[in-house]
């Protein structure tokens, strides 16, 4: 365990210091010491085919209602209302990201506003300190040196899980022992999946804890009705924009080589994709269209060499492609045989023995493959028991295929241009401890007073949630959804005979393609290709034009799902006003149909076919 985690830091001077001066915008419901709770109706599951699984999974914590949080009625009452202090833990469960002490700090902050002997408890080492019991007291001296500062090294962070029982039963017993009356974890979609058990184990076993979880992930891939972004989102993209546009000028500078480009993104490519809007390189690759397309590495190299062929066919020999890292798991016989080997890993096959146990047709394609990606497939396995794709070099894999593809292309007279030259970057770790942008230290902030907020009321097994956050910090929503209507199971097939299977959990959120973000990608795809029509959006902008920038992706989409709900139920309450006893036959038949017509639509909607979406492609 780091012995100088909580230790003040010497900020270096210029951009470092200023920044711990800048003091993050509230909405105004946030702006006192109290909050007024506002209780809609009963949630139920993001797949209602799978709410009485989740109701049988969590008794205690399932369709609990979706709270809303206003400024009091009468500020100044609230404000002298006597408040008991309360204990809260934090605990940093996900990878770092930018904004992460933001949200330890919004905690902080509300704490002391709501009494000022509360406590704030921070577990060393992440989940490790949580079940150990290794505490250190936030206090406004330990949060001097960290406020608006990347990383997570103010308190740092171990495995990702609390998950087994041995797990569980020490990060109660931590609860019991430090009399917390609330605990919240910061992380992405597998924290906060663990946090939804474990607020339902607490309650099994009368603990009076509150649980209540924090969506931060630089992936950006804990998005859904209640999610608009994550924490650390913004500032990873504007870093990886920025070295990507880097690139891009490289490149046609000297108008000779390919920039192969591989950035953050396991599950999801949103990393990648919101990149690609920020900066224009000519060629993307999103896991989400070759999975639904079900291509092949071979079929995607095609694609590419296609692409070079193009360019080439008007005098351009250079360009930029950008992957995301969880591309190789998205191409089906190379998910098939990861799988292959992690179940050689499970069962504790020596690394030198495994290319001798695979399948016939997985050994085929494993000798198929470059030999440092074989030496890379066979790493042993993240904690959560994945492929660290991290390590496996999917960039040089596509450059090292499209150069040998070209030269044949060449052999066989069907490219006549230069000699294929790339070059090849990998962008990960580069923005995790980046100073984060306005948006991530506004926005971790409130997601950590509204935390507070949320223990206060009594509530367990939530998320933070903030909505509106397109628009000026004034006009943000501030919310705590529950946990359990954002969990659903995996299907096993595609279709309506799909059965849902495995553990609830909260699951990573793919690209849509059917969104107005991705539809803007494909209008662009030709221009992106063949025009070099290059977007340099430079450094991260903290004061003037651009620092209130916010991801595109983000800006574009219309995702004010608590004002939707709002609106319907505006419109429910009108058609109580109008149909009641006593009016028209006339008017109650027109009700009766039309509701019938909502009901028969809505029924369908929720059983919904997988139907095949467009493949964004480069031509």
């Amino acid at each position: 365990m780091n012995a100088d985690f909580g230790a003040p830091k010497e900020l270096a001077g210029g951009l470092q210091q200023r920044r711990a001066l800048y003091q993050p915008r509230l909405p105004p419901c946030l702006q006192g010491p109290t909050v007024r709770a506002e209780y809609g109706d009963a949630t139920t599951s993001i797949d209602s085919s799978c709410a009485h699984v989740l109701a049988q999974a969590f008794p205690n914590t399932f369709g609990q209602p979706l709270v809303s949080f206003v400024a009091p009625a009468d500020a100044a009452a609230a404000a002298a209302e006597e408040r008991p202090p309360i204990r809260v833990g934090v605990v940093f469960s996900g990878r770092q990201s930018p904004g992460g002490h933001n949200v330890v700090w919004g905690l902080h902050d509300a704490l002391k506003a709501y009494n000022p002997q509360s406590v704030l408890h921070g577990f060393v080492g992440g989940t490790e300190g949580l079940f150990a019991n290794k505490t250190l007291e936030i206090t406004d001296d330990v949060l001097a040196s960290y406020k608006n500062q990347g990383g997570f090294d103010l308190l740092g962070r171990s495995i990702d899980q609390i998950r087994t029982t041995k797990q569980v039963s020490s990060a109660m017993a931590t609860c019991r022992s430090l009399n917390l009356d609330g605990l919240v974890i910061i992380g992405g979609v597998t924290s906060n999946s663990d946090a939804a058990q474990l607020a339902e184990t607490l309650i099994q076993n009368n603990c009076k804890t509150k649980v209540v979880g924090v969506p931060v992930s630089l992936n950006g891939d804990l998005k859904n009705q209640f999610v608009e972004t994550t924490v650390g989102f913004d500032t990873v993209c504007k870093v990886n924009s920025q070295l990507v546009s880097n690139v891009c000028l490289d490149a046609i500078s000297a108008g000779k080589y390919y920039y192969f480009v591989r950035l953050m993104g396991r599950k999801a490519s949103h990393v990648a994709f919101e990149c690609a809007l920020q900066s224009h390189p000519n060629m993307l690759i999103l896991g989400e269209e070759v999975a639904l397309s079900k291509l092949t590495l071979m079929e995607i190299i095609n694609k590419i060499c296609d692409g070079v062929q193009a360019r080439a066919e008007l005098g351009k020999y250079h360009g930029v492609l950008v992957i995301p890292e969880g591309l190789i798991e998205s191409i089906p016989e190379m998910y098939a045989l990861i799988q292959e080997i992690n179940i050689l890993h499970n069962n504790n096959v020596p690394v030198a023995e495994m290319s001798s146990q695979l399948s016939p047709w997985a050994a085929a394609l494993f000798q198929f493959l470059p030999s440092f990606i074989r030496r890379e497939l066979l790493l042993h396995q993240e904690s959560d028991n994945s492929a660290q794709l991290s390590q496996i070099d999917t960039e040089q894999l596509l450059a090292h295929l499209v150069e040998t593809e070209m030269i044949k292309r060449t052999k066989e007279g069907r490219y006549k241009g230069r000699k294929f030259s790339s070059v090849c970057h990998f962008f990960g770790y580069q923005a995790r401890g980046s100073i984060p942008s306005n948006f991530d230290c506004d926005y971790a902030y409130a997601l950590g007073r509204i935390s507070l907020h949320i223990i206060a009321a009594g509530l367990t097994g939530y998320m933070a949630t903030v909505a509106n956050l397109k628009d000026p910090v004034d006009k943000w929503r501030c919310a705590a959804a529950p946990l359990t209507a954002m969990m659903s199971l995996k299907r096993h097939l595609r279709g309506p005979g799909a059965i849902p299977i495995g553990k609830p959990s909260i699951h990573p959120s793919p690209i849509d393609l059917k969104g107005k973000a991705y539809e803007l990608l494909r209008e662009k795809a030709s221009s992106f290709l063949l025009d070099d029509f290059y977007r340099t959006p430079g450094g991260i902008q903290f004061e003037g034009p651009g620092s209130d920038a916010k991801p595109i992706t983000l800006t574009i989409e219309n995702q004010d799902y608590v004002g939707d709900i709002e609106i319907l139920k505006e419109c429910l309450s009108k058609v109580r006003t109008m149909v009641k006893p006593g009016c028209s036959r006339e008017i109650l038949k027109a009700a009766i149909s039309s509701m019938l017509s909502v009901t028969d639509v809505l029924t369908v909607m929720s059983h919904p076919l997988n139907a095949e979406l467009p493949l964004y492609h480069f031509k």
